[in-house]
This record gives structure tokens, C-alpha cells and sequence, in this order.
């Protein structure tokens, strides 16, 4: 590979870190490529990408984005998932393929400019999909919003009632 190719599959590597939220370590070292492919059509069928990356390149990358901490993840042999849009399907997808696979290694991962080791890796993939967070946000947001409204509402009420009762005892006197 000359140095042309490496520049361009840097710039390559260096835009799928930008464009992801976030992005998933492994170490594969041992999996067939049929393994390897059975991965990654689990993981295109949630738009993650899967890709086996040099580790050299990839630390040129992490300096050239300010992540130089990203470089303690690159020994040995890495492939990166690119989370689509929800990185923590990336994380259950992988580690749920390495329940069943013990080749495959989670070494840690991103998400957006912080680092996580594996154990964190873990804990995003225990999270419940992006959709079911907002939704408990949007719930719990509800909850009180609905609240607020039965008391302005309330108030509201009281406050015509007392002005149509000062308008009739008005009434009351002016006859």
C-alpha cells in the first residue's frame, strides 16, 4: 500500500468516526470469515458498520480528532462497529454475538468524544433502545405538565366565577 492509499484510507477511516455517534472495539482474532460475515449481517440489518481496521491508521486518525486516549484500545487485531444511530444497539448486538462466540473480544469503546472501556461497553448495551428513553422522558414529563394545567385550569375557573359574580351583584345594585 503506498503512501496515497493510506492517506485516503485515513481521510476514509477519519470521516466514519466523525459521521458515527459512536463506535464500538473488538478484537476478532480467531473468528472465521464466515463468522465475520454473519456478524455483519446482523449488524447491517441496524445500520452498523463493521470494519476491520489497521491499527496504525486508526491511531493517526484518533490523534488527528483530539482522541489520543482511543490509542490504549489498538493492540492487536480491531474491528470497529460504527453505531448507526443508537450506539447502544451496536454494543448489545456485539456483545450478544460474543455470548455465543467467545472469539470475539469487546476492548471498549466511544461515544461521541468519550472513551469507555468494556465494562462500559456492557453497561450502554444493559440501556434500553434511544426510542424507549425519550419516551420515559416524554412520560415523566407529562405527568407533572398535566398536573400543572388541572391547577391553572382550576384557577381559571375560580377566577370567572368570581368575576361573574361581581359583575351580578353590580347588576344587583345599579337596579
Amino acid at each position: 500500500m503506498n503512501k496515497s492509499e493510506k492517506e485516503a484510507l485515513v481521510t476514509e477511516l477519519q470521516g466514519e468516526f466523525e459521521k458515527a455517534q459512536g463506535a464500538i472495539l473488538a478484537d476478532y482474532r480467531g473468528l472465521t470469515v464466515g463468522e465475520i460475515m454473519e456478524l455483519r449481517r446482523k449488524l447491517r440489518e441496524e445500520t452498523i458498520r463493521f470494519r476491520v481496521v489497521k491499527n496504525t491508521l486508526t491511531k493517526i486518525v484518533a490523534r488527528n480528532l483530539g482522541l489520543e486516549e482511543l490509542e490504549r484500545l489498538l493492540e492487536g487485531p480491531t474491528a470497529v462497529a460504527f453505531g448507526g444511530g443508537d450506539t447502544s444497539v451496536a454494543a448489545k448486538l456485539l456483545l450478544d454475538y460474543a455470548k455465543q462466540n467467545a472469539k470475539l473480544k469487546i476492548k471498549g469503546g466511544l461515544l461521541g468524544t468519550r472513551i469507555m472501556d468494556a465494562e462500559e461497553v456492557k453497561n450502554l448495551a444493559s440501556l434500553p433502545p434511544r426510542e424507549v428513553i425519550l419516551g420515559q422522558v416524554l412520560g415523566g414529563m407529562q405527568g407533572p405538565l398535566s398536573g400543572f394545567v388541572g391547577v391553572l385550569s382550576g384557577l381559571l375557573r375560580q377566577f370567572a366565577y368570581a368575576v361573574l359574580a361581581l359583575q351580578k351583584k353590580r347588576e344587583e345594585q345599579a337596579a
